[in-house]
């Protein structure tokens, strides 16, 4: 891997653009989550990034019926990877297909890279590896505009929140 090691100062990163509209791919690696594969990974349009208990942190959220889920609970570390507007198509693989029954990555033609128990891709232009601090379910009683509640999560299928120490970031 030829990247450089950043520090979350010297980054330029608008996380509207980034997550909302670029979107971001959300993996992790784990030898035990699953007898055949050892990561996965998920396409993410929700998260965020800021200062949290006096520690940089992204946060993301996934569904409990995601595939990437069971690699991220038995997991120290996740990783938000980044990538150019012409990866779009592989990310869009990545979000529609489950890595349970297929190999979607290679199917989108990333190229995983395993590095000190964290897994991201070669062709990512921006990655991020968090230390998991918190994990926790949303809760719909803790929701105060319950319109969400029928938008969102029509089937009650809501989302684990976790949050990350960010450890490490690689860019071009």
């Amino acid at each position: 891997m030829n990247k450089k090691l950043y520090s979350p100062e010297e980054l330029d990163f608008n996380a509207f653009n980034k997550i909302g509209k670029e979107w971001m791919l959300i993996s992790a690696y784990s030898e035990n989550a699953h007898p055949d594969k050892k990561y996965n990974t998920m396409t993410a349009s929700w998260g965020g990034v800021g200062v949290l208990w006096n520690k940089n942190v992204f946060f993301c959220f996934v569904r409990p019926q995601r595939f990437t889920k069971k690699f991220i609970d038995d997991s120290d570390t996740v990783t938000l990877s980044f990538f150019g507007e012409e990866y779009k198509p592989a990310l869009t693989k990545c979000g529609r297909t489950s890595g349970k029954d297929t190999d979607k990555i290679a199917e989108a033609g990333l190229t995983a890279v395993i590095q000190d128990g964290s897994v991201f891709f070669e062709q990512a232009k921006l990655t991020v590896v968090g230390k998991k601090l918190f994990a926790q379910y949303m809760d719909e009683n803790s929701f105060i505009d319950k319109s969400l509640i029928g938008t969102c999560y029509p089937d009650k299928d809501y989302h684990m929140v976790y949050v990350c120490e960010i450890k490490e970031i690689y860019g071009e």
